[in-house]
């Protein structure tokens, strides 16, 4: 009888510039018996990050260092198979950092458990994740919107974005989305209703920034750093907040190059960078506030789904090249029929 197995995704090389195909490499190996406070999973949903290219561009504050032959780092929900600590029994349902990789045996302190009476498990990975915190925490704490200001939020569509600029909508604000193609603004117009998109790729930022926000920026989301964090800069209101989440179009990149912080000094404006790993505490509270505001209807999540772990480099490459819509996921085995 074939012993069962673990197919990992691993690093071939460290990525230079935009990862491609030959950066990764599939590696199969047969599956571990979970010792002492262990457990053996079976991979449901992987996680498509930013963060993950930043781990590759020699972030050392993710655990494991990038280096050929590593596990690709991510989040992943898993159904837990075998358990060896008392915390945990097979068939439970566990969201945590297992890397890409379809039979993971992992710390049982490593995960923790998901309740599928909120949502599609799936959601633990996005709206209900560390995404829909990320966006909380720094709306709250760093945003601070309060009703009547403009918010802009970059990758208006993403995992992060959209669910940011809902918040600010929730709290009153008038909401400018900055996306990448026309789909990806109506989208952001018509299902997550903010007042307003601008396409990064259009013939004149600037323009279209001040179109939609006449009296300034009170609040800016930045996902993205780049080109559009300068046209956002130059229009930002006396004692605008800036919430850096993200610079997804910086990482990796050999010519990144520092911003022209000259509009801030000008207009007085806080810049507050922030990390979600500082704040998982407070999963619980965002869960039962997102959960209440999706029950209500003011809070909508969608998708992007590829099949097989074999995909999740391309799954990976895509998000970042901004050609998914929502939360990027690759879905590596059915879920229990009893969810």
């Amino acid at each position: 009888m074939t012993q069962p197995s673990n197919r990992r995704v691993v690093l071939a090389r460290i990525p230079t510039g935009t990862p491609e195909p030959e950066d990764f490499a599939l590696v199969d190996e047969p599956r571990r018996t979970p010792g002492a406070g262990e457990l053996l999973l079976r991979t449901i949903w992987l996680s498509m990050d930013p963060y993950q290219r930043n781990w590759m561009a020699g972030a050392r504050s993710y655990g494991t260092a990038a280096a050929p032959g590593a596990t690709v780092i991510g989040r992943a929900v898993s159904e837990v198979v075998l358990s060896n600590d008392p915390g945990f029994v097979a068939g439970d349902i566990v969201c945590g950092e297992t890397g890409w990789q379809t039979s993971p045996v992992v710390s049982a302190d490593v995960v923790e458990a998901v309740d599928a009476s909120l949502a599609p498990i799936s959601t633990a990975l996005g709206v209900l994740g560390s995404p829909g915190l990320t966006a909380w925490v720094g709306m709250l704490d760093a945003g601070k919107p309060a009703r009547g200001e403009t918010v802009v939020v970059s990758a208006a569509a993403g995992a992060v974005g959209s669910v940011a600029g809902q918040i600010a909508r929730i709290m009153g604000a008038r909401v400018v989305g900055v996306a990448g193609d026309p789909a990806k603004c109506r989208h952001v117009v018509e299902e997550l209703r903010f007042d307003a998109c601008v396409s990064h790729r259009g013939p004149d930022v600037d323009a279209a920034l001040a179109r939609e926000c006449p009296d300034g920026v009170d609040v800016y989301f930045d996902n993205t750093g780049g080109p559009v964090t300068d046209a956002v800069y130059r229009r930002l209101s006396r004692d605008a907040r800036i919430a850096l989440c993200g610079l997804v179009a910086e990482y990796g990149a050999d010519d990144a190059r520092g911003h022209d912080l000259r509009p801030l000094l000008a207009c007085q404006a806080t810049l507050t960078a922030f990390s979600v790993r500082r704040h998982l505490r407070r999963m619980p509270d965002w869960r039962r506030q997102a959960s209440s505001w999706m029950r209500e209807g003011a809070l909508v999540y969608r998708e992007d789904v590829l099949q097989g772990i074999e995909r999740a480099p391309g799954a990976f490459t895509r998000m970042l090249a901004g050609r998914t819509l929502g939360k990027a996921l690759v879905q590596v085995a059915e879920a229990p029929s009893r969810l």
